[in-house]
């Protein structure tokens, strides 16, 4: 009675030394670094790094050590101060084809790192750094939707000479027409709903007017909405890696909504400015006497301007455009019918295809270009201070040949992979926001308040800690300190957890670890108390050790699946805190389940089991 196969010790050994290895990254900390590495993900030269060096020494700020880390150049520094200072360097030092992000680097050994060990990510109320809640203004899009339609209705009905006494907007989402009778209600209906998708119209008379009321349909409305935010999101993502911000957090929040997290950021200011910039796109003619293009980008030939390629190289574009990326409706990535070749599929408005039609009747056989332009900011050297200044990036992201005139629905051919289809189609929607956005929550933790935010979450699970482990040696005695050991070994398994799933660790997971603590030895006084029971009984030692272990299981097991499915609505309904806490919860429910019971259970067993024990002090 009261003993265990070898297998068990086994097993609880080697959980107990996976989770101490795992654990113990988040012992050695994180020191504040700047990470440079070039435009295809590489590490800088030693000719560039070296130079660097040297300026950041000049200046005053040469790294505490360097080195090259998964694929990047990390220089350590001993504070953040002085990290961002440094970063700010070296942004205004190197040109663009290097990336500048400030991180926090591990300062794990390389053994632990061979192993895949890795410190929790802290959150950004334990980093510092800005945090934004977007608002994407819906409304707004559908009501430039519906102007746009407006005009594109305008022109159909001229074009087939229905007759009609106005044309008007209301409410910012309703077009309302009045003709003079309902055989031209009915025609203009039919010929809108030939040449323009995703309607729903609506008859009606009134004083001797036939009026046609249209808006979008529900299922258009609905996706609209949706093409909206992700347009957003996915500009939003683009512009927030102009920060250079390692690990950001850019999330769709709900159904309109968008949140941005940016570690290690200090100005909102500068932020802001990347979030509202602002991009555009243009369809143009490539210089068919210049293609390909082998001048001197600085001497254009006349009549054309020269802008370089995102794939290399540059091209001679005409001056003039032919329409721009306000005309697109859709554009999704595919393959060709026949081909099977990658392509993007683009969708213009009714006025749109009719520019585009008109402008490639002539031009078959000639290129197409598609230039990309952008207004960001960039930290450069002014009077020897790091500024931050804006300046516009246009470059040409697709070229194409033009194999029959266009209309409103044509394909973006020639290009090598779907990856870069998809990425096509990403960037002609999603060049500029497909909707305005308002911030309706900004909040900047300082890397100070965040410094004492971790101080403060960790004396709280020490103290709680040290209470727990006293009030059970003394009530307890021998069994309390087995409880303790159990205890300890729980917090490092939940550490463990953590630390390998690599979940973002914030105030509200803290608060989940240190009602863990405090739940953690609900079991084993469950189990203690039922002991007790079965002494007083007149129970034998060894009988009482095994009743109270095996009766009390039902019990303990009840209590944490209640707390458990509490735990799992929190993290289904509730938003990041709230899910942060019950995800903490939830891990700390299974750990303490394991060490509270089969821990416990093995301790005492080492203890007491097989053994003649006159009396058990409990």
């Amino acid at each position: 009675m009261n003993r265990y196969p070898l297998w068990k010790y086994l097993l609880i050994a080697a959980v107990l030394l996976v989770s101490g290895l795992y654990a113990l990254p988040n012992l050695f900390g994180k020191d504040p670094s700047v990470v440079i590495t070039t435009e295809e993900q590489a590490v800088p030269g030693e000719e560039t790094q070296d130079e660097l060096l040297g300026f950041l020494e000049e200046e005053g700020y040469r790294p505490e050590s360097t080195e090259v880390r998964d694929g990047q150049w990390v220089l350590r520094y001993g504070g953040t101060e002085a990290q961002m200072r440094a970063t700010d360097l070296a942004s205004a030092r190197l040109d663009s084809a290097y990336n500048v992000a400030m991180t926090l680097v591990p300062s794990t050994p390389g053994w632990l790192r061979a192993l895949g060990a890795k410190p929790m990510v802290l959150g950004l109320d334990l980093r510092g750094g800005v945090h934004f809640l977007l608002d994407v203004d819906v409304e707004a899009v559908i009501q430039e939707t519906m102007e746009a339609h407006q005009q594109d209705i305008r022109t159909l009905l001229r074009e087939e000479r229905i007759r009609y006494s106005d044309l008007a907007l209301t409410d910012g989402h309703r077009l309302r027409l009045s003709f003079p009778d309902a055989q031209r209600r009915e025609q203009a209906r039919q010929v809108v709903g030939q040449n323009m998708d995703g309607l729903a119209y609506e008859a009606s008379e009134a004083d001797g007017a036939y009026r046609l009321s249209i808006a979008l349909s529900e299922e258009e409305r609905d996706e609209l909405q949706d093409k909206a935010v992700q347009q957003n999101l996915t500009t939003v993502r683009n512009r927030v890696n102009e920060l250079g911000v390692a690990e950001p957090v850019v999330q769709r929040q709900g159904a309109d909504r968008i949140v941005v997290q940016l570690p290690g950021i200090q100005d909102p200011a500068q932020a802001k400015d990347i979030l509202g910039a602002t991009a555009t796109l243009e369809f143009r003619f490539v210089d068919p006497g210049h293609f390909p293009f082998n001048g001197d980008p600085e001497d254009p030939p006349e009549g054309t301007e020269v802008y370089p390629q995102r794939s290399g190289g540059y091209v001679a574009l005409e001056r003039e455009q032919i329409l721009t990326g306000e005309r697109i409706i859709d554009a999704s990535a595919s393959f060709g019918q026949q081909s099977g070749a990658p392509e993007v599929s683009i969708s213009l408005s009714g006025n749109g295809g009719r520019i585009m039609n008109r402008a490639t009747r002539d031009r078959v056989g000639d290129h197409m270009a598609v230039l990309f332009s952008e207004r960001v900011s960039e930290t450069e050297m002014v009077d020897g201070e790091p500024k931050r200044v804006s300046r516009e990036v246009q470059e040409v992201i697709s070229v194409a040949r033009i194999r029959e005139p266009l209309a409103s629905r044509f394909r973006i051919t020639g290009l090598e992979s779907s990856q870069e289809a998809t990425d096509l189609a990403l960037l002609l929607r999603a060049g500029a926001l497909a909707a305005p956005m308002d911030i309706v929550e900004e909040r900047t933790i300082g890397p100070s308040l965040g410094a004492d935010n971790v101080k403060s979450g960790f004396l709280a699970v020490v103290v709680g800690f040290l209470l727990v482990i006293a009030f059970m040696a003394l009530y307890y005695r021998t069994f309390g300190m087995v409880s303790n050991l159990a205890l300890l070994a729980n917090l490092v398994i939940i550490v463990a957890v953590l630390s390998m799933l690599q979940a973002t660790l914030t105030l509200p997971g803290i608060a989940g670890i240190v009602l863990t603590v405090g739940m953690a030895v609900d079991a084993n006084v469950l189990i203690f108390q039922r002991i007790r029971e079965e002494l007083r009984g007149g129970a034998p030692v060894q009988t009482a050790i095994d009743a109270g272990y095996g009766k009390a299981l039902s019990t303990i097991a009840d209590a944490n699946v209640t707390t458990l499915i509490a735990a799992v609505v929190l993290f289904l309904f509730g938003n990041g805190p709230v899910q942060g806490f019950a995800v903490t919860l939830a891990i700390g429910l299974a750990t303490s389940m394991f060490t509270a019971i089969m821990g416990t259970r093995a301790a005492i067993n080492l203890i007491y089991g097989g053994r003649k024990v006159p009396e058990l002090k409990i």
